[in-house]
């Protein structure tokens, strides 16, 4: 069992920066694949950007490719995403996921087993 915790949300303004950190209970967190999906109002969630469990591999959807970094530091069972050259169209609740096997591309949702409680990130125009 894995519990995930998401922080660092908040109100930014355009161009400006966020780092989101999503915390994890568990032995396990090396092994497992990390996601970060988003939701914006009145939209399906999406996917944003994973970290394989080393962190030697990482992937994003396009909109972000450029703005966004995906690390993680599995000594603190850590993984964050960095946030820069935000626009509004970023506004959304922001969630972490771990899978513990999926493919290399990692994008679907019912790829992950556990999931964050979501945290909001408001940008301003």
């Amino acid at each position: 069992q894995v519990q995930l915790v998401e922080s660092g949300g908040g109100l930014v303004q355009a161009g400006g920066s966020l780092r989101l950190s999503c915390a994890a209970s568990g032995r396990t967190f090396s092994s497992y694949t990390m996601g970060w999906f988003r939701q914006a109002p009145g939209k399906d969630r999406e996917f944003v950007a994973r970290i394989k469990w080393s962190g030697g591999s990482t992937y994003f959807v396009d909109s972000v490719v450029g703005r966004f970094t995906i690390s993680r530091d599995n000594a603190k069972n850590t993984a964050y995403l960095q946030m820069n050259s935000l626009r509004p169209e970023d506004t959304a609740v922001y969630y972490c996921a771990a899978s513990h096997q999926c493919d290399y591309f990692c994008i679907r949702e019912k790829s992950y087993d556990y999931w964050g409680q979501g945290t909001q990130v408001t940008v301003s125009s």
